[in-house]
C-alpha cells in the first residue's frame, strides 16, 4: 500500500511538474494581452493605480512573448518601484530610462508607431 501511495505520489509530482511550464505567447498574443489590460479601469496617476496596474500586467509578463518579456518587466519593476510608501528617487532616476525605452518598444512591437 504504502509502494502505490510513493508512485502514485510521485508521478503526480512528475505531472506538476511538467504542467508548471506556462506556454508562451506570440508577440501578437502579448500585444493584444497589453492592450486589453491597458484599456482597464486603471489610472498609473495614484499609487493604488499603479499597483492596480502592475499587478495586471504581472501575469501577461509570465507568458509574454521573448520580445516582449524584458520591456514588461522594466515597466513591472518601475511601477512596483514607483508605488512603494517612500520610494527611492535614486533608483527611480535609474529605472527612467528603461521604462521609457520599454514603453517604447512595447509601442514599436505592437504596431502604435506606424
Amino acid at each position: 500500500m504504502k509502494k502505490t501511495l510513493t508512485v502514485l505520489i510521485a508521478a503526480g509530482a512528475l505531472l506538476g511538474a511538467a504542467g508548471c511550464a506556462a506556454p508562451q505567447d506570440t508577440t501578437a498574443e502579448t500585444c493584444a494581452r497589453v492592450q486589453t489590460v491597458g484599456a482597464g479601469p486603471t489610472s498609473n496617476a495614484d499609487k493604488a493605480g499603479m499597483i492596480r496596474l502592475a499587478n495586471r500586467l504581472r501575469p501577461v509578463e509570465a507568458t509574454a512573448s521573448a520580445e516582449l518579456k524584458t520591456p514588461l518587466q522594466s515597466i513591472i519593476e518601475f511601477l512596483d518601484e514607483s508605488a512603494k510608501e517612500t520610494p527611492d528617487t535614486g533608483k527611480l532616476q535609474e529605472m527612467q530610462g528603461k521604462y521609457t525605452s520599454a514603453g517604447q518598444a512595447l509601442t514599436q512591437a505592437c504596431g502604435g508607431g506606424q
